[in-house]
């Protein structure tokens, strides 16, 4: 197995090369959980996973509920099903909080402290109320509660962690939060061993080939625990040495037999990137710091799985522009196909495309 086919499998895994699935919901299972920080471009990332789904989909998905944005898996947001909220939290929120530790205690916040702020939260929100962090935030001044600074990212973070509350829809620009026994009343119930072991199945069927170093920075586990779930997930999983490498991917996945032709505009922090520790396998290491600068990453031009270029979107008088800054030379074909996906994204954003 080649660098090469790893990607493609991936791509096809990913359901990047072969989009079958209709509803922003199904796209979300299937990966288990999306990293969602920059909205606008999980909401792509989703998308582009599907047949026909609008950015306009995507937003009534989140307003319905049918997916939900909080924190789980690391100390970000991330799009979950509201099938899967509850055992992924009980699972993966307790690594999150300890990685939160030392914020904690640089801002003088203890149990004592989240559990007044979490109910003063609660109480706001009660028969169904969605409010913005604004609103939420002068609730708790109200009742005594200091949120100056980071304070009130991390007492809304925290509340999310306890399965208090998630997003609720949108007001106009701004997220709202809600309850999450009315976003999602009734959801899956594992005990830890099948957490482990569904968390594991879902993330190497979904993203395999890909190795435990892989799985442990995206599942947030600790090396033990992933080891555990892989060993758990065993019957469903293949596993490969290539060199020094060792890999796992679903029983049922296979190698395509072609290479895709086709590009793709990935957004900021698609699955792509973010389901792997290691990225050799899509940019050369000499084009790496063009992506990827501390925490922030840059959108990609992806051509037959490794990265080609990055790129930027404007949005003026109703037209979508997508520059792009390539690393090399491109045939008139493998141009031909990054206009094809600019004319995608547009699609998404039902918006005339002009491409730079």
């Amino acid at each position: 197995m080649t660098s090469l086919e790893i990607a493609d499998l991936r791509l096809r895994n990913q359901r990047i090369s072969n989009p079958t699935f209709k509803q922003p919901q199904e796209v979300v299972h299937w990966l288990g959980a999306v990293q969602a920080q920059d909205y606008p471009g999980a909401k792509w990332a989703v998308a582009q996973r599907a047949l026909g789904i609008t950015d306009a989909v995507m937003d009534r998905a989140l307003a319905e509920g049918t997916i939900l944005r909080t924190h789980l898996l690391r100390p970000t947001w991330h799009f979950v099903t509201p099938a899967d909220i509850r055992w992924m939290l009980r699972l993966t929120a307790p690594r999150v909080d300890a990685a939160n530790a030392f914020m904690y205690r640089r801002l003088e916040l203890d149990n004592a402290f989240f559990k007044r702020s979490n109910a003063a939260l609660a109480k706001a929100l009660l028969g169904g109320q969605q409010r913005t962090r604004r609103e939420l935030g002068s609730v708790l001044k109200r009742a005594q509660i200091e949120v100056d600074g980071e304070r009130l990212s991390y007492l809304m973070m925290r509340a999310e962690l306890d399965g208090l509350i998630c997003s609720g829809g949108r007001q106009g620009k701004q997220f709202t939060y809600a309850l999450l026994d009315d976003r999602a009343p009734k959801g899956k119930t594992f005990d830890r061993e099948q957490s482990l072991t569904e968390l594991s199945v879902r993330y190497f069927i979904s993203r395999g080939p890909a190795s435990l170093k892989d799985f442990v920075w995206w599942s947030g586990l600790t090396t033990a625990d992933a080891k555990a779930g892989i060993e758990l997930a065993s019957s469903q999983l293949i596993r490969e040495v290539i060199g020094e490498q060792t890999y796992w991917r679903s029983r049922s996945s296979s190698y395509p037999r072609k290479r895709s032709a086709l590009a793709y505009l990935l957004s900021t922090y698609d699955e792509y990137w973010m389901g792997y520790r290691s990225r050799g396998v899509a940019v050369d290491a000499v084009h790496a710091e063009k992506i990827v600068r501390g925490d922030t990453f840059s959108s990609t031009i992806l051509l037959k799985g490794r990265v080609v270029g990055t790129w930027k979107r404007t949005i003026n008088k109703g037209t979508v522009e997508i520059q792009t800054d390539l690393f090399g030379l491109l045939s008139p074909a493998d141009k031909q196909a990054i206009a094809a996906a600019a004319e995608q994204y547009a699609q998404f954003l039902e918006l005339p495309v002009a491409l730079a």
